[in-house]
């Protein structure tokens, strides 16, 4: 199991900031320790931060790209995929393919 994965899962995924840590890792080639800057600067945490559940949890209410339960109102799925691509800079090939199906 390749190490990023394991660190990302480390930091419990959507319920903190595991999945974002993730996605820069992959989609731009960063290592784990710049992976982890590069979210905090852009979600407004301290990297400490990131793994903590209870400040993610209201973070991600806050930026709308996602929680582990439904929140009324909020973004879900495809749209919280849209909203992170803004926030990290970064490509999602899911989010292309659904601005190609719906124009």
């Amino acid at each position: 199991m390749p190490i990023s994965h394991i660190m990302a899962s480390g930091m419990t995924g959507i319920r903190a900031a595991g999945d974002l840590v993730a996605r820069m890792e992959f989609s731009k080639n960063m290592r784990i320790g710049e992976a982890k800057e590069y979210v905090a600067k852009n979600v407004g945490v301290d990297v400490l931060d990131l793994s903590d559940e209870h400040v993610m949890r209201e973070i991600r209410e806050e930026l709308d790209i996602g929680v582990i339960t439904s929140v009324s109102g909020a973004a879900k799925g495809i749209a919280a995929k849209m909203n992170i691509e803004k926030l990290l800079d970064v490509k999602i090939n899911s989010c292309d393919l659904f601005r190609k199906q719906i124009a």
